[in-house]
């Protein structure tokens, strides 16, 4: 069955925006997607996937290495003598399953071959596979500590390193971190939690209309799924094409001096820890310009994003009940002013 189409999700907004910069620029830091059940928070990271343009990989590669980046940092591409041969393959969007072992998720040794040629071979994980990619958790907040733990280290440096089984290499494991889950199920661990770029919140629809719209989108496409798909294929392209203009267009966009200052004023005032929280404000408005076809960061790029990149950064203050989402809507009206 094909994928649902990334065109057909109705109503969140902020979610949709916020895939797409990091489908744009995956230095911002991945995404988290927080809200109730059945609000199409799997159906969006899936989506996503589906629409993204196909990327140059090494042809046998496990670790989906660029053919412009240098042999030596990948195992495979290192003992493969000659030239190396590329193609196109779809961007990976890998799952790490909540049960998931750690040998899984990083790799082991590959017993078929140790027992029968008795050659100690590395058999890649799940990180080898996510790197230039995507790695999607979904219930992110119910992850054992010790994957939390390893997802960090290797998030932070971009490299997995192995060291077990008389086993020892590194690899190279870039990918963009993508988590959903219900916070009513448990809270997530505040040093992964700072390792999202972004944080959104859905919510299930309040309004009848919307309610009408995705449920007869969803029933259209259950009912034929090739027909639904093919109706969408034109605006799957516009975004697609979008996202590829917006990537040419990231490294020549101007960030003027009034929007940093904004970015500093806006986490000053909502006392966010260290700097982070400035660079991806920074970063995501230049990619939501770039998005847009801007030439320069603006105001407007900056109050669009900033709920999404700073409502998970901030202090909790017992003397005031309001959420996140509302102390930075409370902070940009006072900056903004």
């Amino acid at each position: 069955m094909p994928t649902f189409p990334f065109s057909a999700i109705v109503a969140q907004d902020e979610m949709r925006q916020a895939l797409l910069i990091a489908a744009v620029d995956p230095s911002i830091g991945g995404v988290l997607v927080f809200g109730d059940r059945g609000t199409g928070k799997s159906t969006a990271i899936r989506a996503l996937a589906a629409l993204l343009p196909p990327m140059r990989a090494v042809v046998g590669c496990p670790y989906n290495c660029d053919p412009d980046s240098p042999a030596e940092s990948c195992p495979h591409c290192a003992s493969t003598p000659g030239p190396r041969k590329s193609h196109k393959k779809p961007v990976p969007v890998v799952d790490l399953p909540l049960g998931a072992t750690e040998d899984r998720v990083v790799g082991t040794l590959d017993l078929e071959r140790a027992l029968g040629a008795g050659v100690k071979a590395f058999e890649p994980g799940l990180l080898a596979r996510a790197n230039r990619g995507f790695l999607y958790i979904d219930e992110v907040n119910l992850l054992e500590d010790h994957l939390v733990d390893l997802l960090l280290d290797v998030a932070a440096s971009g490299v997995n390193t192995v060291e077990r089984e008389g086993l020892s290499l590194r690899h190279p494991a870039k990918f963009v971190l993508v988590g959903s889950g219900n916070p009513e199920e448990g809270e997530l661990r505040p040093q992964l939690l700072d390792r999202f770029g972004l944080a959104c919140e859905v919510a299930t629809p309040q309004d009848i209309a919307t309610r009408i719209a995705v449920v007869r989108a969803r029933d259209a496409y259950e009912r034929d799924p090739e027909g639904f798909c093919a109706a969408r294929a034109g605006d799957e392209k516009a975004i697609r094409k979008r996202i590829l203009l917006a990537r040419e267009r990231l490294p020549h966009l101007n960030v003027p001096d009034s929007a940093l200052e904004r970015a500093a004023q806006l986490c000053l005032a909502l006392g966010t820890d260290g700097l982070r929280g400035e660079l991806t404000l920074m970063r995501t408005a230049r990619a939501l310009a770039a998005l847009d076809g801007a030439e320069s960061v603006t105001d407007d790029h900056i109050r669009r994003v900033a709920p999404a990149a700073l409502r998970h950064r901030l202090r909790r203050n017992p003397l005031d009940e309001s959420g996140s989402t509302a102390r930075v809507e409370r902070a940009l009206a006072e900056v903004f002013s």
